[in-house]
């Protein structure tokens, strides 16, 4: 999994962190189309940012110049991001789409529902649920990403020594 720290270029405003992995099934460009996205959405990146550079950014995550081109030229074309030639491909003043004529908020809301929608649905068929995946997310949230969730045969052999 790759991970790094992109500072939008045309003013300053919060670092956007990309932070893809190979092994998800989610093609890469994809990635960064769903993270340019949520960065808009959150408005972690405004309407007038400047993103990398295609080869800049390629370099960062590691990965080929065409796979950014490909995220970048399929935001292009939903008039996401705009590029200027021989100056740079900027944030649009379009939000991406969500929903007919939703608010910014109702956009990140819906995002953020969808996003936590895989996410139950992916605990879940790992066979974890309920106050079991609350417990995980609050220990997650706490940075003790190691701790054996109630349930897991970790946490209940643990629980046997005690």
């Amino acid at each position: 999994m790759n991970s790094t720290i992109v500072e939008p270029e045309s003013r300053k405003a919060a670092a956007m962190r990309f932070s893809l992995d190979g092994g998800n099934g989610i093609p890469i460009y994809r990635q960064i189309i769903q993270q340019i996205e949520y960065a808009i959405l959150s408005e972690r990146i405004r309407p007038g940012d400047r993103l990398p550079t295609i080869r800049s950014l390629a370099v960062e995550l590691k990965t080929n110049p065409n796979t950014i081109a490909k995220a970048y030229g399929e935001l292009e074309i939903r008039g996401i991001l705009e590029t200027q030639v021989g100056s740079g491909t900027y944030v649009s003043d379009k939000a991406p789409l969500l929903g007919e004529a939703a608010s910014a908020g109702e956009r990140l809301n819906r995002k953020i529902q969808e996003v936590l929608g895989r996410f139950v649905q992916d605990m879940k068929a790992l066979g974890v649920a309920g106050e079991d995946l609350v417990s995980l997310v609050k220990n997650y949230g706490r940075g003790n990403q190691t701790a054996p969730f109630p349930g897991s045969r970790a946490f209940n052999e643990e629980e046997k020594d005690k």
